[in-house]
């Protein structure tokens, strides 16, 4: 007997504070905290309150937009690990080089000795005609 399962059960997050997950929660305090520091630290340089606003918009927006992000599955956190190990902790330096299986083949030792051998009794038997 089998149980049909729809795949959306695998996208269930349970919802904590207004419709989002504790995850979001979290990443969402933290863009209203850089924003709140940004503008108690760029206040006192007179940008004017249009600027000023801007600032704390986009300092706010890379914490807020972590606590939605997913790709391939992995949270954004996961994904930046990953990022981390492939790229930064592993590099690899990978070189394309083709191979001629055919000329490879053609040009084996063994073909050669093959080769020289058909060749050498080409000769004898060219030279016992004559």
């Amino acid at each position: 007997m089998e149980v049909k399962i729809n795949r959306e059960i695998r996208e269930y997050t349970e919802s904590v504070f207004f419709g989002l997950s504790l995850r979001q929660c979290a990443f969402s305090a933290l863009a209203i905290l850089a924003a709140i520091g940004l503008y108690f630290l760029l206040a006192p340089l007179n940008l004017g309150i249009e600027m000023l606003s801007w600032m704390c918009i986009l300092g706010a927006a890379p914490f807020a937009a972590l606590g939605f992000v997913t790709y391939h599955g992995m949270t954004a956190e996961q994904f930046i690990w990953a990022w981390v190990k492939s790229e930064l902790l592993t590099p690899k330096r990978l070189i394309y080089t083709p191979q001629n299986l055919y000329h490879a083949l053609l040009s084996s030792p063994v073909r050669e000795k093959r080769s020289r051998s058909k060749t050498a009794k080409a000769d004898e038997v060219v030279s016992a005609d004559v």
